[in-house]
C-alpha cells in the first residue's frame, strides 16, 4: 500500500525574506480572470448563506466577485442577476452558478440574456462524467463567449481533465470547508494547500481558485503562494450585513446569522424538498457587520504578506516563497497565547 503525506494551512509557514518594501501601495495582489482584472484575489461562494445581489455589489465595489448560488429558480437567479446588472457603475462581470443536471441549459441562457458572464459550474465531485458532459454542452453552445469555472477537484489529473472538458478556472479543494463534513461521511478529500500544492503542477492554461479551509488573511497568502490565482470564502464573508438571512438576537444580548453547508440537510430540504446523505452542517455565527470592513481587513492582511517574502505581486510570491513545515508545538506558538493554562489572562 503507497500513500502520500499531505499538509494543510495550519502544517506549513512561510520564511520571512529580505524586502525593499516600504509600503504597501508598492504591492499589487490583483489576479487576473480572463478579460477582467480582480483587484483583490478574493471570490464569494454560491452559498444562500453567503452569495445573492447585496454580496455580489459589495464584492465587486471592493475589487473581487461573488457566484449568485444556484439554490433557487431559473427566475429568481435572473432576477438576481438583473438587480446587479442594473447598477450604475458595474462594468457588464458578474458571476453565478448552475448544475450539471435539469435545468442547467435553461438557467444558463437565463443568466446571459440578464448579463451574467461568468458560469461556475457548481458541484460537490468535479472531477466527474457528468460536469464533462455539461462543460461540452456550454463550449459547443456559446464558444469562448463566456467564462467558464468547475470544480470541485483536489488531484493534478482532476484539474487536467476538467481543463481539457473546457473549464477556464478549477475550484481546487474537496471537503475543506468549515461547515463541510464530506471527509468525514465518505472518507474522501485532500488537506487544502496539499491541493494547491499538487494542483499547481498542471501545464494546462487554466486559473486556480483555492477553494474551502481558508479561516484568515495568512491562509490565502499560503494559497497563493502555493500556486492559487484566486481564494474562494464562504465563512470569512458569511455572517455580514450583504450576506442573506435575518439577523438573529440572542438572550445574551449577541446577534448571530445562519450559515451552511449547501450539502446539509437543512439546505437540500429548503431548496429540493429532500435530503439525502447530508455532506454537510448547518449552524450561527456571530454578525460582523459590512462585509466591506471583513474585505479591507484581508487586504491589509494579504498586502503585509506579500512583503513579508519581498514580493511586489503574485508572481514574484510564487517564484520567492520558502516553505517550512511546523509542528503541533509551533502552531500553537503561532497561535495566540495570552491565556496562561487556568484560561485567564496575564
Amino acid at each position: 500500500m503507497k500513500f502520500k503525506e499531505a499538509v494543510t494551512y495550519d502544517d506549513m509557514l512561510m520564511v520571512p525574506q529580505y524586502s525593499d518594501i516600504e509600503s504597501r501601495s508598492q504591492i499589487d495582489i490583483s489576479s487576473k480572470m480572463g478579460h477582467r482584472t480582480l483587484r483583490i484575489p478574493i471570490i464569494a461562494s454560491p452559498m444562500d448563506t453567503v452569495s445573492e445581489e447585496k454580496m455580489a455589489i459589495a464584492m465587486y465595489r471592493a475589487g473581487g466577485m461573488s457566484i449568485l448560488h444556484r439554490y433557487n429558480t431559473v427566475d429568481e437567479q435572473a432576477a438576481m442577476a438583473r438587480k446587479v446588472t442594473q447598477v450604475s457603475d458595474w462594468s457588464g462581470q458578474i458571476g453565478a452558478a448552475i448544475g450539471v443536471t435539469g435545468d442547467y441549459v435553461e438557467r444558463t441562457e437565463s443568466l446571459i440574456a440578464a448579463g451574467v458572464d461568468v458560469i461556475c459550474v457548481d458541484v460537490a465531485h468535479g472531477h466527474h462524467s457528468l460536469v464533462k458532459k455539461a462543460l461540452e454542452t456550454l463550449r459547443n453552445e456559446y464558444g469562448n463567449d463566456i467564462y467558464i469555472i468547475a470544480g470541485n477537484v483536489c488531484t493534478l489529473e482532476g484539474i487536467n481533465d476538467v481543463a481539457d472538458w473546457g473549464a477556464d478556472a478549477v475550484r481546487c479543494n474537496i471537503g475543506g470547508g468549515s461547515i463541510c463534513s464530506t471527509r468525514l461521511v465518505t472518507g474522501h478529500g485532500l488537506p487544502g494547500l496539499q491541493t494547491i500544492f499538487d494542483c499547481a503542477r498542471t501545464d494546462r492554461d487554466v486559473k486556480i481558485i483555492a477553494d474551502g479551509g481558508i479561516k484568515t488573511s495568512g491562509d490565502i497568502v499560503k494559497a497563493l503562494a502555493a500556486g492559487a490565482d484566486f481564494v474562494m470564502c464562504g465563512s470569512l464573508l458569511a455572517g455580514t450585513a450583504e450576506s442573506p438571512g435575518q439577523i438573529v438576537s440572542l438572550p445574551d444580548g449577541s446577534r448571530v446569522k445562519e450559515y451552511r453547508g449547501m450539502a446539509s440537510k437543512d439546505a437540500q430540504l429548503d431548496w429540493r424538498h429532500k435530503s439525502s446523505t447530508p455532506e454537510g452542517v448547518a449552524s450561527y455565527i456571530p454578525y460582523k457587520g459590512t462585509v466591506l470592513d471583513i474585505l479591507q481587513d484581508l487586504e491589509g492582511g494579504i498586502k503585509s504578506g506579500f512583503s513579508y517574502t519581498g514580493a511586489r505581486n503574485l508572481t514574484e510570491l510564487q517564484h520567492k516563497v520558502e516553505w517550512s513545515r511546523q509542528t503541533v508545538s509551533g502552531l500553537a506558538e503561532s497561535s495566540t497565547h495570552i491565556f496562561t493554562q487556568s484560561g485567564r489572562q496575564k
